[in-house]
């Protein structure tokens, strides 16, 4: 066991400080501080050492060089089994330091806000705080490190219960988080400084992306019982994302049930009415807006009853007593919703194996996450958090999310017949469903419902034809539907599909070379056509 005798504390995040630094001064621990942490301290009846007046050096070049000293250094790094070290230390006048709490300036905070400058960022590189981190973390076996301010209630209570000391465990877990804090900072830097060309000019991309996520749990398997898997997430979760889940019941989460529910809570959240969305196989079975979460569940169930069956469900409002009723009478692998009433978990209860989830609402408040940023606020530069990432062998493709989103006025009618206020509508409605369909999609809809969906196809006219057959088998009729294609039609064939079914209008994004061909056939067979000049290929 380690005795805290003296104690280091420099931070930019002052998050419980004086509290925890009163809680040293009751084991007696004397405390060495530097510049803004000092004055906090000494405001608030904690004895407090400058650094300075501790090595006999002052701070020198605004501040940059204050802790580079060798009584800070050879006082953290000196192994204290080693009579060689101890010696030396002696001979040098330099006393140990047992605890050092540390972290770092708010670089990442900086770039991140609109408007930052390259001086600004240079600024914020910490380095005296890394090196006393990576020093104490190295030399865990006799010093601890904190980096995180959530960590200062147990290591208090650690040197409650072991007479001011902390013990090999509570030092080495100290380490581990250590270096994991310097590694993401460093790599916040390099994404940043690696976007910049020699004009200063911001790329989309840095010529070094560096990422850093935590793990969250292992899993069973992964796709398949001989792959093994882990989910990690990122440090900060952006808000309203899948990761900030909390699980209110059922089994262990698998690797498939996750990335099912991620695919469900995106598309459910991307509808402003009461939405229900079902998800099988990465693919909307079902999809439906509606008054309340019920009607919405109801609709989107009969889309496909039977690819809903151990389908992931979704809402984007608060699930009540009578939809979890509802719902509970099907078989459901994963609901996520989020909030769950008291009386929606009583009545989901005893479906014990139904994994439920609350994802805190994305319209919460909270601040995406800055962890490790990409460059923000000038062209076309994008959040590493925010990024969709894939992985092929020896290498990995990055790019920004697919959010964009059209409206009415975005949509260009290049048929003779124009649609319907409704028909428009529900355009709009099977373009947003179909973003979320693996392509080839096809998507029939009416009346915020979605009636036929076809998936996954290497021909859209296959897509097409897989569509109307759904519906069919779901008993739905497609006289008087509306399609949404993620991209264009490349001839005719598949439109002539969509409208021996019944369908009325379509939406698609345009830009074949046989565009003319597949109008005038819409025109010849008197359906509305809409352009949106923007697709949504989902691989």
């Amino acid at each position: 066991m380690s005795v805290i005798k003296t104690a280091l504390l420099s931070v930019s995040d002052k998050t419980g400080l004086v509290e925890f630094a009163r809680g040293l001064a009751g084991f007696g621990v004397k405390m060495l501080s530097t510049g803004g942490t000092a004055k906090l301290l000494a405001d608030n009846g904690v004895v407090v050492t400058e650094v300075s007046d501790h090595t006999g050096f002052p701070e020198m070049l605004d501040g940059r060089v204050k802790t580079l000293h060798p009584k800070i250094h050879g006082g953290i790094l000196a192994r204290r089994d080693l009579p060689a070290h101890v010696g030396a230390i002696n001979n040098a006048g330099i006393d140990t330091i047992d605890l050092v709490v540390v972290n770092l300036y708010p670089f990442t905070q900086t770039v991140a806000r609109a408007g930052s400058t390259l001086e600004e960022a240079i600024e914020n590189i910490d380095i005296g705080g890394p090196a006393m981190v990576r020093s104490a973390a190295k030399n865990h076996a006799h010093v601890a490190v904190v980096t995180d301010p959530a960590d200062y209630a147990a290591i208090l209570h650690e040197m409650q219960t072991a007479n001011g000391a902390i013990g090999a465990p509570m030092r080495f877990k100290l380490a581990q988080k250590a270096f994991s804090h310097t590694a993401a900072y460093d790599g916040a830097i390099s994404n940043y400084l690696t976007a910049l060309g020699p004009d200063g000019a911001r790329a989309p991309f840095p010529q070094r992306l560096n990422l850093n996520f935590e793990l969250a749990q292992t899993l069973r398997y992964g796709e398949n019982p001989h792959q093994n898997a882990a989910f990690y997430r990122d440090l900060e979760p952006a808000a309203g994302s899948l990761a900030r889940y909390t699980q209110l019941q059922g089994k262990e989460l698998s690797y498939n049930n996750i990335a099912d529910a991620d695919a469900a809570w995106e598309c459910v959240k991307t509808f402003t009415q009461p939405a229900c969305v079902i998800i099988k196989h990465a693919n909307p079975c079902g999809v439906a807006v509606a008054a309340n979460t019920l009607a919405a569940y109801r609709l989107a169930f009969a889309t496909d009853p039977t690819s809903a069956f151990g389908g992931i469900i979704a809402f984007n409002r608060e699930l009540d007593a009578e939809t979890a009723q509802a719902v509970a009478g099907q078989f459901v692998e994963v609901l996520i919703a989020p909030k769950v009433s008291a009386a929606a978990k009583d009545a989901l209860a005893k479906k014990e194996n139904v994994r439920v989830l609350e994802v805190p609402s994305w319209h919460s408040g909270n601040s995406p996450s800055p962890l490790a940023p990409l460059p923000q606020g000038e062209g076309n530069v994008m959040n590493a958090a925010r990024c969709d990432y894939k992985r092929i062998g020896g290498g990995m493709l990055v790019q920004s999310p697919d959010d964009f989103n059209i409206s009415a006025a975005d949509l260009k009618v290049v048929t003779k017949v124009k649609p319907t206020p409704q028909q428009q509508e529900d355009l709009l409605f099977a373009w947003r469903v179909a973003k979320f369909v693996k392509s080839n999609a096809i998507v029939f809809c009416a009346n915020g419902q979605t009636m036929g969906v076809g998936a996954g196809q290497m021909s859209r006219i296959d897509s097409a034809r897989i569509a109307a057959i759904k519906a069919q088998n779901a008993n739905l009729t497609l006289t008087g539907s509306v399609v949404a294609s993620d991209a264009f039609f490349p001839f005719r064939d598949g439109l002539d599909v969509i409208a021996d079914a019944g369908a009325v209008a379509v939406i698609q994004p345009g830009g074949s070379m046989r565009d003319a061909e597949v109008i005038a056939a819409a025109d010849e067979r008197g359906i509305a056509m809409v352009f949106t000049a923007h697709r949504h290929f989902r691989h």
